[in-house]
């Protein structure tokens, strides 16, 4: 497979986001007037620090910060899945003003339908500013691991039912699932390992604590650094970056998966705060710096303006239930 070089990546990245903006309108001039924002605005990144997501996002809030004449500061609150923005966001302690946003992904759908002690709805309880990418998952182990591709570490878990280990950054979040769904395809029984993040989860398996990581790209730089090999990839196509990496479909298992993440608020903001945030965090997404960043962690352009956003929201929250009821996986 050939590899696109880097700047027809971005060059691709910025065509397809500066297309689909088009369907959105432009920001409010009475707002505007109104001063919004005056202030720092929080920026809640509910995973660890130093994994893919909290690199990203420090690069977009860099970027809104220019856009909205404010700081746009990241806050990391890891652990419980992912779920701990989006538990602040729906507590009483958010005020819908805009100040204080976070993360949302599908782990913010999934673990309420999981975990009976998050009361929050995924759908009513959030407004879903802007979605703007994803992740390229995929499985890696230590590179002195004596499994040098997918077959050798199949064939190792068969013979060990319960014994062999996996990370992810937490109950219930993609990685877990899909690494779930992966196994489960395979034939294997796993032990789970959840963490705090990808990052504390990579550190596991460096440290040789765990046996694998399925998850989203955080693992690249382990794996061009020789630390990690790669195994798959679960993308439709084969990575330019890493075309050495199988994808599942190439393995005989007939599933791809991408995890879209967002920007969201409290429920109840002003729809013309929502627009300048909007619309602030759509000019970062497509800022150089944002897209190299994407670029270097494999991140697929996934731009959806508010209306389209809460509507694939709403779609996937009901597949998410389903999901979970199919695979019995309850947290508590």
């Amino acid at each position: 497979m050939n590899e696109t070089p880097p700047g027809a990546i971005t060059r691709r990245l910025a065509l397809l986001g500066a297309g689909a903006a088009l369907a959105t309108p432009l920001a409010s001039p009475a707002l505007a007037q109104a001063g919004f924002p005056n202030r720092t605005i929080r920026l809640i990144v509910p995973w660890a620090p130093g994994g893919t997501t909290d690199v990203v996002f420090r690069v977009l809030a860099t970027a809104a910060t220019r856009e909205l004449g404010q700081n746009v500061v990241v806050e990391n609150r890891g652990g419980a899945g992912g779920v701990l923005g989006a538990q602040f966001l729906a507590s009483t302690q958010a005020r819908p003003d805009g100040y204080t946003l976070s993360q949302s992904h599908m782990g913010t759908i999934r673990q309420p339908f999981m975990r009976r002690s998050l009361s929050y709805d995924p759908v009513n309880d959030i407004t879903y500013i802007i979605r703007l990418s994803g992740y390229m998952f995929g499985m890696v182990v230590k590179s002195s691991s004596p499994w040098t591709d997918w077959a050798s570490f199949v064939a190792h878990a068969r013979a060990n039912p319960d014994r062999v280990t996996h990370g992810s950054s937490g109950v219930g979040s993609d990685g877990h699932v899909f690494s779930h769904i992966v196994f489960e395809q395979a034939g294997l029984k796993m032990q789970h390992v959840p963490f705090r993040g990808i990052a504390d989860a990579l550190v596991a398996l460096h440290s040789g604590q765990i046996d694998c990581v399925g998850d989203g790209s955080g693992w690249a730089p382990g794996v061009e650094s020789g630390d990690f090999r790669l195994l798959n990839v679960w993308t439709e196509e084969r990575s330019p970056r890493f075309p050495q990496a199988p994808t599942l479909k190439e393995l005989g298992m007939n599933m791809a998966f991408t995890a879209p993440f967002g920007v969201s608020g409290p429920k109840g903001m002003d729809p013309g705060i929502v627009r300048v945030l909007h619309d602030a965090f759509h000019k970062a997404l497509m800022d150089p710096a944002h897209l190299e960043i994407m670029r270097r962690y494999d991140l697929p352009m996934g731009y959806m303006n508010t209306a389209d956003y809460t509507a694939f929201i709403r779609a996937e929250a009901q597949k998410e239930r389903e999901l979970v009821n199919r695979l019995g996986l309850v947290a508590e």
